[in-house]
């Protein structure tokens, strides 16, 4: 099994970075760059810093934070002194950031203070009620709701009372050395935990996966060996750290390969296309819809787009790298739970018919099982199933849970996800077992987006559910049954359901029905298979 030439966990990994691509860019973000010897510099004082405020090994350090410079120091700082970092959804309302808080049990929290329209001092002072009678000064905020959390560090220029200045954390480095921080490093194995990777779950309520340093950093050097992303590549991505897929797949696959990660704040296509004429990107990826805004932007055809080989934006590729039919390139299938892809295969090539449709093998070390969703028992080769997967690359558990409640006895890990896998061991993904909606990359659980319309005065009911959607694969669908007499406009709920919902996990598309249009079972559940037919039937009919 590939794996590198250098004790897996941070503290190896970043110098050994340091000394193979130093004065290369890591990352480029808002005209600011980062260098691989500036980061193994940048995480050494910040670490010094976080021992000299007590942060250390199983610390739990939350990470507000945009794909930015800060964020990759504050990563490696982090878990270079074997505390575990906490990536938090930039997209969070009050709401969803309390349940994280809470439930991950953070201790420290590094934040932004704002980003975009985004200002996270009011989200916070909304989601914790305690931090309006605390002075950060007066020593550590005890507070029963959040009974783990010690301390807030504030990056901005905003300086609440009750938090801390981010610059603090430097200054405070110096009252701790070189040697103490190298002694600390010395404790550090690979079975130490690096983080809690919080995606929604089949309930409600987010989970929280807990994965080891040894294996985020193996599992994204081995998917490397399946990926066309060489030294000296210049990639823009727009997937958030704070998500696997761009925490794992992106961040680390591309920091192993000694590339530059270009990023920005927000992807809008004009500044989008400069940016990457003007970074030279010679790898674009992201969601499908990225690629037609900017093939239709006025200023494509001014843009020298040249430098671009690769990608899974085919639009902006060179036309002997387009694919002639992307359904003939491969996919990867990964999840949370498995430390990104679990299956992956070259995507720069096209694939023969009969692998039409196909998300690539397993990596080295990881295996698949497929069996019968409902008696457990294996299938065969070729046969529609559950998904199952186990090795190196699995997480540990889900914080709080069980591990008999997260894995079978056998140690697989069953996804949810419905395919098959032929005798080579390509895997045929074909949908959810469950209800999960996946819009633009990211998991959506219809409860919750139910729980908050039915607290509108005006709803009666509501039914969430993903209707098929050509660019991000399903769109967030809701059929809203109002109280009789009331009177309700999809903007507004919109406008509503903003207030304490991420933006993509609001609707595209609401309906407004009649409780007998709903169709439900024999056993007085909704049938969702039905009501999906039914909805999108309503929007051909529109």
């Amino acid at each position: 099994m590939p794996f590198p030439d250098y004790e897996p966990c941070t503290p190896a990994f970043i110098r050994s970075l340091a000394q193979r691509y130093g004065n290369h860019d890591l990352i480029v973000y808002e005209g600011r760059r980062l260098t691989y010897g500036q980061a193994e510099a940048a995480s050494a004082t910040l670490a010094r810093g976080f021992l000299a405020r007590g942060v250390g090994k199983g610390t739990r350090v939350g990470l507000l934070m945009p794909n930015s410079p800060e964020f990759v120091v504050a990563w490696l700082a982090a878990t270079r002194v074997g505390a575990i970092i906490v990536p938090i959804n930039t997209f969070y309302k009050p709401r969803e950031l309390r349940f994280v808080l809470q439930h991950a049990d953070i201790e420290v929290l590094l934040s932004v203070d704002q980003l975009l329209s985004n200002n996270y001092v009011e989200r916070l002072d909304q989601c914790c009620s305690g931090l309006a009678d605390h002075r950060a000064s007066a020593g550590p905020l005890l507070d029963s709701e959040f009974p783990y959390l010690r301390h807030v560090y504030l990056l901005g220029d905003t300086a609440p009372a009750w938090a801390h200045d981010y610059t603090t954390l430097i200054d405070a480095s110096e009252s701790v050395g070189e040697n103490m921080l190298e002694a600390t490093e010395n404790c550090v194995v690979p079975a130490d935990t690096a983080a809690i990777i919080y995606s929604s779950g089949s309930t409600a309520d987010p989970k929280g996966a807990v994965h080891t340093q040894g294996s985020v950093i193996r599992h994204s050097f081995n998917l490397n060996h399946r990926r066309d992303l060489v030294e000296g590549d210049r990639m823009f991505s727009p997937m958030p750290f704070f998500w696997v897929g761009g925490l794992v797949f992106t961040l680390h696959c591309a920091m192993h390969a000694g590339a530059t990660l270009i990023c920005e704040q927000a992807f809008e296509p004009g500044a989008t296309l400069a940016l990457l004429e003007k970074e030279r990107a010679t790898l674009v990826t992201g969601w499908p819809h990225y690629g037609t805004a900017m093939i239709d932007h006025p200023s494509f055809t001014q843009r020298d787009l040249r430098a671009i080989r690769g990608g899974n934006i085919y639009p902006l590729l060179p036309p002997e790298k387009r694919p002639a039919d992307p359904e003939l390139r491969s996919n990867a299938l990964g999840m949370t739970e498995t430390c990104g892809p679990h299956t992956i295969d070259r995507m720069d090539v096209d694939l023969p018919e009969e692998m039409r449709g196909s998300f690539g093998r397993a990596p080295e070390g990881v295996e698949h099982k497929i069996v019968d969703p409902d008696g457990g028992e294996t299938l065969a080769h070729d046969q529609d199933g559950e998904i199952c997967i186990r090795g190196y690359n699995l997480m540990q558990g889900l914080y709080k849970m069980e591990r008999q409640d997260c894995f079978d006895e056998d140690g697989y890990y069953h996804s949810g996800d419905a395919g098959r896998m032929n005798q080579n061991g390509v895997l045929f993904f074909q949908s959810r077992l469950g209800d999960m909606i996946k819009t633009a990359g990211a998991n959506v659980t219809p409860r919750e987006v139910e729980i908050i319309i039915d607290e509108q005065d005006e709803v009666q009911a509501s039914y969430v559910v993903g209707l098929p959607h050509p660019d991000r694969g399903q769109e967030v669908a809701a059929a809203v049954v109002l109280i009789g007499g009331a009177d309700l406009d999809a903007d507004a709920l919109r406008d509503r359901l903003k207030q304490s919902l991420s933006a993509y996990k609001i609707p595209g598309q609401i309906f407004f029905c009649t409780k007998e249009a709903i169709p439900f079972t024999d056993s007085g559940k909704v049938d969702k298979r039905s009501l999906t037919d039914y909805l999108e039937s309503l929007r051909s009919d529109a």
